[in-house]
């Protein structure tokens, strides 16, 4: 280690540091929990407090300790310290870490260049325009950090000034970032191993328990987007199909996956040819239009019109579709029936009972039976909320009968239950219902908060029909959506008023981003000089295409520089126009030989031109020395002095 990486680090040099880590935990906080990102910004304020007021360093007793629980934490989340999820967040605590034993140059210089790494890794985490906005303003400070840190630095400046450096560098680095987005060939993996599979962006699963939905109807993140090939449905056939629930053990439902059966069958009239952009869920399942005729290319079409992908989606993904909003579903009996009414022994008598008395009271008419109850629901004091009352282990006699409060999931389930108590086939479907329709990009925009549960019975002649309770007790739900639905309160401050509103129309922005950047794979970039007629772009074009735009941007920047120089000093502009004229005379100067020695000797070799010379030194030499900006006046009459020289002989 040399002199100059192991000087102390300065008071600023340190305070860059210490918010460069806050930015790094900053733009990690929302994948982070929230019992590791207080203590972190707790340690790291301690030390900042450390340092400044008491010029200590940091015990290697205190590190060791810190050390282990940071191990420890990490492993007690996700079980061990491999995988994207657990790289970040031991990464987040060793930068941390790193900040208790920074007192040198150098160490802060590793510290900075780790920073860097770990702000990148947000984006394995959040790919949206703000998030790469966001991570690109959080290198500002370890630039700023770094930049303090070389030699000959002045009195710092304020903090704020020492920021704007690095805007610049970010401005003349994005050209080269932009060549490098189009040309570097893309992998075919993701760079960090596998995907976090304990993160799900979508929160559908292939489950469903009362209330388990509650998490996920504040979620405001987008699920998916589609545009349609002419008009949009309308929004009471805006359902979008993704499980298809029969088993029910008396607590919640869940979905069995027959992949050995072919698809139901279908009569449809006429469909609706879509385009869905599914954000990453890490499950197989594709929510489509109700119902689907076909599956997209890598995925299957299930008996109950379920469609599953071949692999987890576990980034963008662009499927086309066509679906039927009006059709007879199986309309003949099929299959097994006799698995639609299940139900498990000692759950739920109360509810069971009313089932059985509508079957007494309305004989064979099955839909009579449903009417009755939508009807229980409409009239019977029931209420639509997103905080229900606990539920016992009779669930749906205590829904039904005393606590008459809940969302979709209380409804669908109930509904259900009766329904096969009746002797009626049905079963649950989960999905997406509702969404934004924004006109400008021509879109449906399906938030997670969009989710919905409903529920299918099985009609002699009419096959499958789609009821939905929640509707029966709060038709806002399905012609307005959500956020319309729920209570005053109930929602999130995000999810209201005018702030949703700008939240939808922004959404066109980070659509166009998932398309043009998000959605940028390697087939599109092999298909990316299809306009200029060339079909496959090969891997050694893109890099020599790179090598050849690097090249330019260089020589470019070198271009631009060159005109930005400093022009040169008009005083010594001067003396170099006499030194020519004096070489012309045989009288050259040396080199490392000053401007004053020069003309001395010069005015000795030249006789004839002594007092000259020794005029015009002593000229310059005021000019230079004497004053800290050359006067005009003086100037010029050393430019006439210069340029009226004559050349009178050359020395042999």
């Amino acid at each position: 280690m040399n002199a100059a990486t192991a000087a102390p680090l300065g008071e600023r040099s340190f305070d860059l540091a210490a918010l460069s880590v806050v930015a790094v935990i900053a733009l990690h906080a929302p994948h982070l929990p929230w019992w590791l990102t207080a203590p972190l910004l707790l340690v790291l304020g301690l030390r900042w407090w450390q340092r400044r007021s008491q010029h200590a360093r940091t015990s290697t007793w205190l590190k060791l300790p810190l050390l282990a629980l940071l191990v420890l934490a990490v492993v007690g989340r996700y079980g061990n310290v491999f995988g994207q999820g657990p790289g970040t967040m031991l990464a987040i605590g060793l930068l941390v870490m790193k900040l208790l034993e920074t007192e040198t140059v150098r160490d802060a210089r590793v510290g900075m260049s780790f920073a860097c790494f770990t702000l990148m890794a947000a984006l394995l985490s959040d790919h949206s325009l703000v998030a790469t906005i966001a991570v690109a303003l959080g290198l500002l400070p370890p630039l700023a950090a770094l930049r303090s840190l070389e030699p000959g630095r002045r009195v710092p400046a304020p903090l704020w000034r020492e920021l704007l450096p690095g805007m610049g560098l970010l401005a003349v680095a994005l050209p080269l970032a932009m060549l490098a987005f189009l040309l570097v060939p893309r992998l075919s993996s993701p760079l960090w191993g596998a995907p976090n599979s304990a993160e799900q962006r979508s929160g559908l699963a292939d489950n469903m328990t009362p209330s388990g939905f509650t998490q996920l109807l504040v979620d405001n993140s987008p699920a998916l987007r589609v545009s349609f090939e002419g008009p949009p449905p309308p929004p009471d056939q805006r359902y979008f199909r993704a499980y298809v629930m029969d088993q029910y053990d008396g607590v919640s439902w869940a979905y069995r996956d027959a992949a050995d059966e072919p698809p139901a069958a279908l009569e449809a009239a006429h469909g609706i040819r879509y385009r869905i952009n599914l954000e990453p869920t890490r499950q197989r399942v594709l929510p489509t239009l109700d119902v689907p005729l076909s599956a997209p290319p890598d995925a299957s079409l299930r008996r109950d019109r379920v469609v599953v992908a071949d692999k987890p989606v576990d980034k963008l993904l662009d499927y086309t579709l066509t679906s039927a909003t009006a059709y007879r579903l199986e309309p003949q009996p099929g299959g097994d029936q006799a698995r639609w009414l299940e139900l498990p022994d000692g759950f739920n008598p109360r509810t069971l009972a009313l089932g059985q008395s509508w079957r007494k009271q309305y004989g064979s008419d099955d839909a009579a039976i449903v009417q009755a109850a939508l009807a229980l629901f409409h009239d019977g004091g029931f209420r639509y909320t997103l905080a229900p009352a606990p539920l016992g282990r009779d669930a749906m006699d205590d829904f039904l009968f005393d606590t008459h409060e809940g969302f979709c999931e209380h409804y669908s389930s109930a509904f259900t239950v009766l329904m096969r108590a009746a002797g009626i086939p049905a079963r649950v479907v989960t999905g997406y219902q509702g969404g934004y329709w924004n006109a400008m990009g021509s879109y449906l925009l399906v938030r997670n908060s969009d989710a919905h549960a409903w529920s299918e019975v099985w009609l002699t002649g009419r096959g499958w029909v789609r009821v939905d309770p929640t509707a029966a007790v709060r038709p806002q739900r399905i012609d307005f959506g959500a956020a319309a639905a729920a209570p005053g309160g109930q929602l999130p401050w995000y999810q209201s008023g005018w702030l949703q509103s700008m939240r939808n129309r922004w959404d066109i922005v980070n659509r166009w981003w998932n398309l043009g950047v998000n959605g940028f794979d390697a087939l599109r970039q092999r298909s990316l000089l299809k306009p200029f007629g060339v079909g496959e772009t090969e891997t050694s074009t893109l890099v020599g295409l790179l090598a050849a735009s690097s090249v330019l941007a260089m020589l470019i920047g070198l271009a631009w520089v060159w005109r930005r120089r400093e022009p040169e000093d008009a005083v010594r502009a001067a003396l170099r126009g006499l030194e020519h004229k004096l070489a012309r005379m045989g009288v050259v100067r040396a080199r490392g030989e000053g401007p004053r020695d020069f003309l001395q000797r010069a005015a000795r070799v030249l006789p004839t031109q002594r007092e000259r010379l020794i005029k015009l030194m002593h000229h310059y030499l005021e000019l230079r020395y004497a004053h800290n900006e050359a006067a005009a006046e003086s100037l010029r009459a050393l430019q006439r002095a210069v340029r009226d020289f004559p050349v009178s002989r050359v020395v042999k």
